[in-house]
C-alpha cells in the first residue's frame, strides 16, 4: 500500500512509497484512510527540523490529522465495519509518569509519551492503518467530508477546557473573547467561543479572502490591525492565541480585562527576540489577577467534545476551512503554504 514517509531530520526526504499494510485480526482495528489534514507540525518533519522514526526503521509514516473509515473491528470493541474514524494521535509515556498513569497523557511529565506520524510511532499517512480501540474516536456520518478537522478541533476542545477550569478559581462569567490568529485552529477556537455564547472577535493579517468569510460566517467580528490597539478597545476577557508569533504573544499577554486569561495554542519559534516591558507586565497581571496558560495536545475527552462540537456546527461552514484537496501522490503541493489556505487535506484513496 501507499504511504507518505520521510526520513526525520533530513531535509528532503519525503516520499511517497510502497510499505507493508497493517496486520488483519487481532485487538485493533482496520482503517481505509480517507483523508489527511496538513499541518505546519508537518510541514517542519518535511523540512528536517524534527521527528523521530518508530525505533529500528529508518523513515517516518507522517500523519496526524486522520480520518478513516472502520474495514474489520474486534468483537466487543465498540466499532464496526463501516464506522467514521479518527486516531488520538498521543499515546502515555511506559513508565508512566504520573500524568500519563490518570488518563492525563496529553500532560506527560516527562516527555516519554510517542505520537503517531511525529515521534516514534507512525502516521496515518497510508492507504490503510490499524489503531487501537481505546485510541479511535467514532464520527457522525454527517462528518464524512470534514470529520479530518477532529485532531485541530481537540486541540482547541482542550485550550477551552483550561480556560474554564482555570476561571472556576472564583466568579467566572466571561463575556467577550478574542481570538488572534484566523488558521484552523483560530478557526475553530473561534466556533466553540460562539458555540459557548460569548461575544467572538479574531484578529488576522488578511484583509479579504476565506478566513474573513469564515469569521462572518460565524457571526464573529473580523479584525486586520495591531493585537494591543485592538485588544485595548475591546478589553477581552479571554485570549486564545493561535500564531505562536512572539509579539503578538506578548501583545496577547498584556491584552485582557482584569481578570483575564490567556491561552497560548500556537507554537512559537526559538531564536527571535524582542524588547518586552517586563516589570510592566508582571505588575498588571499580579495588580489584575490575570493568568497565562499553554495548552497543547489533547487526550480522548478533547477529542469526544470536538466530535460534539463538529456535529453541532454548520455543514457549509465546516466545509469552508478545508480550502484545498490535494490527491496523495502530489503531496509536495499540500505542503506548499498558500495565502488563501486555511486547511489543506491529502486525500489517500486512489
Amino acid at each position: 500500500m501507499r504511504a507518505l514517509t520521510v526520513v526525520p531530520l533530513q531535509s528532503g526526504t519525503a516520499e511517497v512509497r510502497d510499505v507493508p499494510e497493517p496486520g488483519t485480526g487481532g485487538d485493533r482495528l482496520l482503517v481505509e484512510g480517507l483523508a489527511l489534514g496538513v499541518c505546519g507540525t508537518d510541514r517542519e518533519i518535511v523540512s528536517g527540523a524534527y521527528g523521530w522514526a518508530p525505533p529500528g526503521h529508518d523513515r517516518l509514516v507522517l500523519g496526524h490529522e486522520s480520518l478513516g473509515r472502520v474495514r474489520g473491528a474486534p468483537e466487543g470493541s465498540g466499532f464496526a465495519a463501516g464506522d467514521l474514524v479518527v486516531g488520538i494521535v498521543r499515546r502515555p509515556d511506559p513508565r508512566p509518569c504520573p500524568a500519563c498513569a490518570h488518563g492525563e497523557f496529553d500532560m506527560c511529565r516527562n516527555g516519554e509519551y510517542s505520537e503517531r506520524g511525529i515521534k516514534e510511532l507512525d502516521g496515518y499517512g497510508s492507504e490503510l492503518w490499524s489503531v487501537e480501540p481505546d485510541y479511535a474516536i467514532k464520527l457522525d456520518p454527517a462528518l464524512a467530508e470534514t470529520g479530518v478537522l477532529l485532531e485541530p478541533a481537540s486541540v482547541v476542545a482542550k485550550a477551552w477546557d483550561q480556560v474554564e477550569r482555570v476561571g472556576a478559581r472564583a466568579y467566572f462569567a466571561p463575556e467577550r473573547v478574542l481570538v488572534t490568529g484566523a488558521g484552523p485552529i483560530g478557526l475553530l477556537a473561534a466556533l466553540l467561543g460562539v458555540q459557548r455564547g460569548l461575544e467572538v472577535h479574531v484578529l488576522d493579517r488578511a484583509e479579504s479572502g476565506p478566513k474573513v468569510r469564515a469569521v462572518e460566517g460565524l457571526g464573529a467580528t473580523y479584525h486586520s490591525g495591531q493585537v494591543s490597539e485592538i485588544a485595548g478597545k475591546l478589553r477581552p476577557d479571554i485570549i486564545i492565541e493561535a500564531t505562536g508569533a512572539a509579539s503578538v504573544v506578548f501583545d496577547a499577554i498584556a491584552g485582557t480585562g482584569a481578570y483575564g486569561i490567556v491561552c497560548l495554542t500556537g507554537v512559537s519559534s526559538a531564536g527571535r527576540t524582542i524588547s518586552v516591558d517586563l516589570g510592566g507586565a508582571n505588575r498588571s497581571m499580579v495588580l489584575e489577577n490575570d493568568v497565562v496558560v499553554g495548552s497543547v495536545n489533547a487526550n480522548p475527552r478533547h477529542y469526544t467534545a470536538a466530535a460534539q462540537a463538529l456535529v453541532a456546527a454548520d455543514p457549509d461552514w465546516l466545509a469552508s476551512l478545508i480550502t484545498r484537496r490535494v490527491p496523495l501522490e502530489r503531496f509536495a503541493e499540500a505542503l506548499e503554504a498558500r495565502p488563501d489556505d486555511i486547511k489543506v487535506v491529502l486525500t489517500l484513496g486512489r
